[in-house]
């Protein structure tokens, strides 16, 4: 490499390196229970803080483009993420949505499948590839916890799978109502509540619709009574059992 392409490689690499600071510490995060960390003794905490870096990232901030090296991994503590690849004809596939609690490089891949960008504020501890490795290796327990989340991953994926392949519109919509009161419940969101500070093309490109469908299911859900809103990023269930109905979800 010649010093004009190693000094320009570096330009592009001092955004990402310089915005790791030191970690807070453990103790007191809200985010500990639902996370990887969690799967460790507390006692052995201390193995973590000395390793882990923090991250604070703005709304609309990019964390990892898609096909960059990997060199880091990522437990979020505060905010949402979205998962982002191009397809080859342009269009934009909305992979997930991230919240406090996920771990970010459960992949064997050596570069980035996806461009990670920040939804709202975001706050991340961070760690390096070597670093990850060694804590798993020291402390196998760590390991299965990661393990575990790769697995719920996988679940989650042939869910949204089964979800693309086989449900209509209002019934895709449904079923991420759905999901995403369920995953801010476990983190102390209010049971009839979802937040939802994505924009409709976000939501519309996570399940395979366009912006204006999901306008559409939104209103006739409003207009069935199924949920209420005034304000389009927070919806109140009002008939959950029938959302359930719709996703062809279980009953509570």
């Amino acid at each position: 490499m010649s010093p004009r392409s190693a000094t320009a490689e570096g330009q592009r690499r001092a955004p990402e390196s310089t915005r790791r600071k030191p970690h807070d510490g453990c103790a007191g995060c809200l985010a500990r229970p639902l996370a990887v960390c969690a799967s460790l003794p507390d006692e052995y905490t201390h193995a973590l803080e000395a390793s882990a870096g923090q991250l604070r990232l703005q709304a609309g901030a990019t964390l990892a483009r898609e096909g960059t090296p990997r060199r880091e991994v990522y437990t979020m503590t505060r905010g949402m993420m979205r998962r982002v690849r191009l397809l080859p004809d342009g269009r934009r596939l909305v992979a997930g949505f991230l919240l406090a609690g996920d771990f970010i490089g459960l992949t064997g891949d050596s570069h980035h499948r996806h461009t990670l960008e920040a939804v709202t504020d975001c706050v991340l501890c961070v760690f390096s590839l070597q670093d990850m490795r060694e804590l798993c290796e020291r402390h196998p327990e760590l390991g299965s916890g990661l393990l575990g989340q790769a697995c719920s991953e996988l679940d989650a994926t042939r869910s949204t799978l089964m979800s693309l392949a086989r449900m209509t519109p209002l019934e895709r919509l449904a079923g991420f109502l759905l999901d995403m009161s369920q995953r801010q419940r476990q983190r102390g969101g209010a049971p009839a509540q979802v937040d939802l500070p994505m924009t409709r093309a976000d939501i519309a490109d996570h399940l395979g619709l366009t912006v204006e469908t999901v306008s559409r299911s939104f209103t006739r859900l409003k207009r069935e009574d199924v949920v209420r809103f005034e304000d389009p990023h927070r919806i109140e269930l009002h008939a959950p059992d029938r959302l359930r109905l719709l996703a062809g979800f279980a009953a509570a």
